[in-house]
């Protein structure tokens, strides 16, 4: 079975990257047969913007545009998705959301039908997110991010398309043994990728 890792950080040598890493260590380390493409959005260059050709093919006049369709086949071809990305105003960084705002297209991810009706198309795909966040869990529940933050992600976006979410995993700078304890953890989602015992 095969993994998608998509890591959103500008910065190659962050924890964000050593996460993704070890999480891609995790998915191969497991079963044999086991494999994983680690993919960079910023240092691929992808675009974020939602520009008019996306307006298109939201609005199925056109077909989505190259970059688009490249990335949807790199999905079709995985049994996994995972995303490691930091905690940016409570939510995902705008790379990584616009990187779903475009490739998560009317048509592909899902169909908007005539009668209202959507039409969930990734029924198939299972998601496991790891965000990295600055604030220790407390502040996450005492204010109601991490609430709101798995209603917008996991209901708003993968609940939308049907894609279930496995894992939804915030790894902060405060646990105890950063950083050594939060690579063991990134890990560890890794090998239970496939197995469906991740929490």
């Amino acid at each position: 079975m095969h993994a998608v890792i998509v890591v959103s950080h500008p910065d190659s040598s962050s924890l964000t990257h050593a996460l993704a890493a070890a999480a891609a260590e995790g998915v191969t380390s497991g079963e044999p047969g086991h494999s994983v493409s680690l993919f960079d959005l910023a240092g691929e260059g992808f675009d974020p913007r939602f520009g008019i050709a996306d307006v298109a093919a939201h609005r199925r006049t056109a077909p989505p545009p190259a970059d688009v369709l490249d990335w949807q086949a790199r999905l079709d071809h995985a049994d996994a998705l995972v995303l490691v990305y930091p905690v940016f105003w409570w939510s995902m960084p705008a790379l990584l959301k616009g990187w779903i705002d475009r490739v998560f297209s009317n048509g592909w991810a899902y169909d908007d039908g005539a009668n209202g009706k959507v039409g969930k198309k990734l029924t198939r795909l299972p998601v496991h997110l790891i965000a990295v966040g600055g604030a220790d869990m407390q502040t996450y529940d005492r204010h109601g991010y991490l609430e709101a933050m798995r209603i917008q992600i996991d209901h708003g976006i993968f609940g939308y398309c049907g894609a279930p979410v496995v894992t939804n995993d915030i790894l902060t700078l405060c646990d105890p043994g950063f950083p050594q304890s939060l690579l063991d953890r990134a890990r560890a989602i890794g090998l239970t990728v496939f197995s469906g015992a991740a929490r």
